[in-house]
């Protein structure tokens, strides 16, 4: 797209048609070119510029291809949960190796179709999303097999990757475009909920007025109508996004600016209450499990926190950041301690091995992303560069993902 932009600076008509083909990757792409933009020609870069960041009171449904792009995503993401019922597949076989594809696959077609990405990186994409599709499904059916568990587990992580690639469009390298994923996760997140909760007060009136005239339609909105309007959730909450970023780009860094000294201060108090209770994850796996969830929840709302500050000169919130992120690797400590005890105890498992790994690479990038937040505070950095920490290390989790689903079951015969 920048260099699109570049080569039509002289062409207002071609300029402003990239604009309505494209207008999220345009706007993107421009305020990022805008200081080279601006030195060559000044009124043209301030027109566009005023005309990007000018947010409209009003709400935008994008394109009649972009909305019809959506609808039929979300159709099918709804046929593919009906699947089971349909043709009669085992429900416990397909929803834990097929839920992923419910979801992901549809949004990386509208952002690699909306990106306009290259024909061979739209066929990488579609040629990992098949195989990785054959290969969950081809798994030996044993609901005690611990790697099949993992790797169920792991390939929402690998088709989230694969999105994120999508999103990124044709310059997969790029960290700017890696960390305007994590806020589009954020954002998507909070539209999801808002939409979660309009159709929880949609079903719970609908359900009630129809009892009101004695109709009992429970079974029949279960079965159609909130499979298939939870299955929408995803695209419309993408959907509106990004063609109304004005809508949640303002939430989400109050959310984080909220919760991230809340966390804070729920770590210290809940180390304290570990001491106190005398409960410890060494002896304790289920203890152990809820540890693990907590620190990578933690680790997430720290992600988010800073993707939504990067673009920032400044701010406030990066202390709380910090002391947050030294707290979560004394967490990490712990948790890493524990799964080391047990793997000298009791020997090595696909689990522990699987969560060793993640926490040796969680311990890592806490440690990165302190050393960046340190060097904000000392004037050595800029805030920028602790994003860039952030999206350098993506692949790292994506590289070990990979390891999990594919040579796991291999390694352990399957167990």
């Amino acid at each position: 797209m920048k260099d699109q932009i570049l080569s039509q600076l002289n062409s207002p008509s071609e300029l402003e048609k990239l604009y309505r083909k494209n207008r999220g990757s345009f706007k993107t792409a421009f305020i990022e070119l805008f200081p080279e933009i601006q030195a060559s020609n000044p009124v043209m870069a301030d027109f566009w510029n005023e005309r990007l960041i000018y947010e409209s009171d009003g709400i935008s449904w994008g394109t009649r291809k972009e909305f019809t792009f959506i609808i039929i995503i979300a159709l099918l993401a709804g046929l593919i949960a009906k699947l089971p019922e349909l043709f009669s597949i085992d429900e416990e076989f397909f929803y834990p190796r097929n839920i992923g594809f419910i979801v992901f696959p549809g949004l990386a077609a509208f952002f690699a179709w909306r990106n306009q990405l290259t024909q061979r990186k739209v066929l990488i994409l579609g040629l990992v999303t098949i195989l990785t599709w054959i290969y969950v499904n081809l798994l030996p059916k044993n609901n005690e097999s611990d790697t099949l568990i993992l790797a169920c587990i792991h390939l929402p992580l690998l088709l989230w990757g694969i999105l994120g690639a999508a999103f990124s469009g044709n310059d997969w390298l790029n960290l700017k475009n890696r960390l305007a994923y994590l806020r589009f996760n954020g954002d998507a997140i909070v539209m999801g909920a808002v939409l979660v909760l309009s159709g929880m007060a949609l079903t719970g009136l609908t359900i009630g007025l129809f009892e009101l005239i004695g109709l009992n339609i429970v079974e029949f909105y279960t079965k159609y109508i909130l499979i298939f309007g939870a299955a929408a959730i995803p695209p419309l909450a993408t959907f509106l996004t990004q063609t109304n970023p004005q809508l949640v780009n303002k939430v989400s860094p109050v959310i984080a600016k909220i919760f991230s000294p809340l966390v804070l201060v729920m770590l210290i108090i809940y180390l304290f209450a570990i001491i106190f209770t005398g409960k410890d994850p060494y002896n304790d796996r289920e203890f152990l499990l809820m540890f693990n969830l907590l620190l990578v929840g933690v680790m997430a709302l720290i992600f988010f926190s800073i993707a939504e500050n990067s673009n920032k000169k400044k701010s406030s919130g990066n202390w709380i950041l910090l002391a947050l992120s030294l707290v979560t690797i004394i967490v990490n400590g712990i948790a890493l301690s524990a799964i080391i005890f047990r793997i000298s105890e009791w020997g090595i498992t696909p689990n522990r091995l699987a969560v060793l790994g993640v926490n040796i690479l969680m311990l890592i990038h806490l440690l990165i992303v302190s050393r960046s937040l340190f060097g904000v505070f000392s004037k050595k950095l800029e805030v920028e560069k602790v994003g860039i920490s952030i999206a350098s290390y993506l692949p790292i989790y994506f590289i070990w993902t990979l390891v999990i689903i594919f040579i796991f079951p291999l390694l352990f015969g399957f167990s």
